[in-house]
């Protein structure tokens, strides 16, 4: 997972659950229409609709393999795609696990979505290690995140609609992130890594993407402001990943509908990418509303923009997510509970799918 939303952003009737069988058995939202999915209602909105899905639990779990196969048309992999996994040694590269997901989204007739392929975070050891002690150079870096961009863009041709191309590269006021890359390359490494994956694998949709940009802010207008220059440059920068991690106990972000507009007159696509809402727990009635507010809101802002072609939750389940871990007394964010039982959010979202009309033109 990325890193998400460490400090505070300046910003019912529950569905259930079917439950066929014994523990194993396979689990499906129930509706009055069984064949009401997700992807089936968002499927009028020419929307991806999606999930982060965590390869162990689909292998592992069976209800969380059959909700992830049948009620999503676009996935996400958590973690398997990232560096740190797919080249834990240098030029050995492990693309099992990833396949293993790709395969997966093959036989549910589903898109993909690449995550990541330049980020600060998870790399692997041989990398950070030599560049911390001079090892590895900045020629030599440079050449290794040519090879791998190429490497991974290759490896997944065709079979990826939109990459994340680079992650969380700036700061809340807008400054550059402090990290390796920077330090060792300067800020012409953002363009050179969507220079390389366009030559890899021309189709695919480059995206960059971070947390807190869902309203218009110093940090989301830093993207904007990089993103019309490199355009301008003629750097194959064509789409704006947000994020979309939000706290209940914090308002929700201002100017979303406009945020996402601005990247359109750009000629750009924008699509929420790892959509959570947390909260304090333990969790009650009112939390849950507010929850499913806010996953409404976001989605309402990307169906009132055109150019918003995707809408991706960080795993459905609270069952596997991310957030007890990184915020203690923090939980319950997803669109199903630890049980697979639908919650407001997810009533929410079928909602907002049913009632909404797209019109306009997609970039």
């Amino acid at each position: 997972m990325s890193s998400r939303r460490t400090a505070p952003a300046l910003f019912a009737g529950a569905a259930t659950l079917l439950l066929l069988g014994s523990a194993s058995a396979t689990a499906a939202p129930a509706h009055a229409d069984h064949h009401a999915t997700l992807r089936a209602l968002a499927a009028p909105h020419d929307l991806k609709v999606g999930t982060a899905v965590d390869v162990s639990a689909l292998s592992d779990d069976t209800a969380y393999r059959a909700v992830a196969g049948s009620e999503f048309n676009s996935v996400t992999a958590e973690n398997v795609m990232k560096w740190e996994v797919v080249e834990p040694t240098r030029g050995t590269y492990d693309w099992s696990q990833a396949d293993e997901l790709v395969d997966f989204a093959r036989r549910h007739h589903q898109s993909v979505r690449g995550h990541t392929l330049l980020w600060h975070n998870q790399l692997p050891a041989w990398l950070t290690s030599g560049v911390a002690d001079g090892s590895i150079d900045a020629p030599e870096l440079r050449r290794i995140l040519r090879d791998h961009i190429t490497a991974e863009v290759k490896h997944f041709k065709g079979r990826i609609y939109q990459w994340d191309v680079v992650n969380e590269i700036f700061e809340e006021d807008g400054s550059y992130r402090d990290s390796l890359w920077l330090r060792t390359l300067g800020p012409s490494y953002v363009a050179d890594a969507f220079r390389w994956a366009h030559a890899a694998d021309p189709k695919a949709k480059l995206f960059l993407n971070d947390y807190n940009v869902e309203g218009i802010n110093a940090k989301s207008t830093a993207y904007y402001d990089l993103a019309k220059k490199l355009r301008a440059q003629g750097v194959p920068v064509q789409g704006l990943g947000i994020q979309g991690y939000l706290d209940i106990q914090y308002g929700f972000p201002a100017d979303v509908e406009q945020n996402l507009e601005r990247f359109a007159a750009l000629g750009m696509q924008t699509a929420f990418t790892e959509v959570d809402v947390r909260m304090n727990l333990p969790a009650g009635d009112t939390e849950r509303a507010r929850q499913a507010d806010d996953y409404r809101r976001l989605l309402d802002a990307c169906l009132a923009v055109r150019s918003c072609t995707s809408f991706t939750v960080w795993g459905f389940t609270d069952k596997y997510s991310w957030v007890p871990g990184t915020f203690p007394g923090q939980g319950a964010a997803n669109i199903l509970d630890e049980n697979f039982v639908a919650k407001p959010a997810y009533t929410a979202l079928a909602d907002e799918l049913k009632t909404t009309r797209r019109t306009g033109h997609r970039p």
